[in-house]
């Protein structure tokens, strides 16, 4: 069984000195955990993707349309779509 929590990726990231830190993979499947340092750098990606807000808020955007978001949130990104988080808390972590 693979199980993170928040506080557990965040050490690892800190530990690697990194935004984002791959934690798991299996086949076609990975799960990073992404903390950005006040600019979020999201480029499109060639597959569909979802995000998860781990903590923190702040804003998401995706073709043109924008929303809240909070911890417990998933946001479903198609691929190839131009896509941003701004206005985010400093403690925001997401996964993807």
């Amino acid at each position: 069984m693979s199980h993170w929590t928040p506080a557990q990726a965040l050490e690892r990231l800190r530990t690697e000195g990194r935004e984002f830190s791959t934690l798991f993979r299996h086949g076609s499947l990975e799960v990073e955990f992404y903390k950005p340092d006040r600019v979020a750098r999201q480029q499109p990606h060639t597959r569909d993707k979802l995000d998860g807000i781990a903590a923190g808020h702040g804003r998401f955007v995706v073709h043109g349309r924008e929303c809240n978001v909070q911890p417990g949130d998933v946001l479903f990104v198609p691929a190839g779509a131009e896509h941003r988080f701004f206005g985010f808390s400093a403690s925001a972590l997401w996964s993807r």
